[in-house]
């Protein structure tokens, strides 16, 4: 065949770029941090102060136990106290007029190092009666849930009556420090370079503008349920708004893969159940080429193998072609 009777096609010339995969994921809005709350001793419940949306205080008191035998053990407390505060006044006097009479020359050393070792065993005393006092003063305070922070109340565990175990969760709190939203997704390889990606958030079930989020965290470990990994988007400039908690969004991820050979679908061909492209040849024939597809994206695939970087292939005008058929460039219409 003559060169002349070359076809003309477009040709293109393979890149290697880095492949960017394209998800569409659908997640809740969350706080970026939240609480259990609990009491930290058991009791009964006698108050609970705060409902499911309650937005909450620093010191806010939120629930209460039955602070009747603490506030009994505090009296008894105070009342030692003050018994132990007489007592040492008492030893205190009594070590000073020892003093005084051994000074006179009217007393004896022994009687005055007795009276100080009283007046130190009173101090002493005293101490561990402060110290009591404090310990049933703070076991006062423990029948009451304060809230630990400015936070919305996200749910309620427990009601009048109820009897709770210490550290038993009462209350579900939302810190009002910010936003995220959490998606479950497929364990991919492309995860592990997923950290600081930026992703568009679009609200599914209010009217609200797009928002912009980044990739903070991806568990390490799969849910044995689902065999997802969690994946948390932190909501960028949005402070927590109570409206959004719990709301639907739909998160699109672009993540960066490994780099490939880039070309335009419209290169593709088969060679039997292979695909493959017409590879140009340096005397500007073609040749069938196999190759290992990795992705598809608009408009182009990505290849794993097959082509390397700089290499010319036929885009458009592949129709007539066939192993060694004579082609040259197209000339581009402006």
């Amino acid at each position: 065949m003559q060169a002349d009777d070359a076809i003309r096609v477009e040709f293109v010339t393979a890149e290697s770029q880095a492949l960017i995969t394209v998800m569409q994921l659908t997640g809740t809005i969350v706080a970026d941090d939240s609480l259990d709350l609990g009491f930290r001793q058991s009791g009964r419940v006698v108050e609970v102060l705060v409902r499911e949306g309650d937005r909450i205080a620093q010191d806010d008191a939120l629930a209460r136990l039955d602070s009747v035998q603490q506030e009994q053990a505090l009296r008894l407390a105070q009342a030692s106290l003050a018994a132990a505060v007489a007592a040492q006044e008492q030893a205190r006097q009594a070590s000073a007029r020892a003093a005084a009479m051994l000074a006179r020359g009217v007393g004896t050393r022994a009687a005055r190092d007795a009276a100080v070792q009283v007046l130190s065993e009173a101090d002493g005393a005293v101490e561990r009666a402060e110290s009591a006092v404090d310990q049933a003063g703070r076991a006062v305070e423990d029948t009451v849930l304060r809230a630990p922070a400015t936070a919305v109340v996200t749910a309620r565990h427990v009601a009048p009556g109820q009897i709770v175990g210490a550290a038993q969760s009462a209350l579900s709190l939302a810190m009002l420090d910010g936003l995220e939203a959490v998606f479950e997704m497929g364990d991919l390889p492309i995860l592990r370079d997923a950290i600081g990606v930026q992703v568009h958030l679009t609200v599914l079930d209010i009217d609200r503008p797009t928002m912009a989020g980044t990739v903070t965290e991806i568990a390490p470990l799969v849910d044995p349920e689902t065999g997802t990994v969690t994946v948390r988007v932190r909501i960028d400039g949005m402070p927590s708004d109570v409206a959004l908690m719990g709301v639907s969004v739909r998160g699109d991820f672009h993540l960066p893969g490994d780099s490939g050979i880039v070309l335009p679908w419209t290169t593709l061909m088969r060679d039997g159940d292979r695909p493959a492209v017409w590879l140009v040849r340096d005397d500007n024939t073609v040749s069938l080429q196999p190759v290992e597809i990795g992705a598809f994206t608009d408009g182009v695939v990505h290849l794993r193998a097959g082509i390397e970087p700089g290499q010319i292939v036929v885009g458009e005008g592949s129709q007539l072609l066939f192993p060694g058929r004579p082609v040259r460039r197209a000339e581009v219409t402006p």
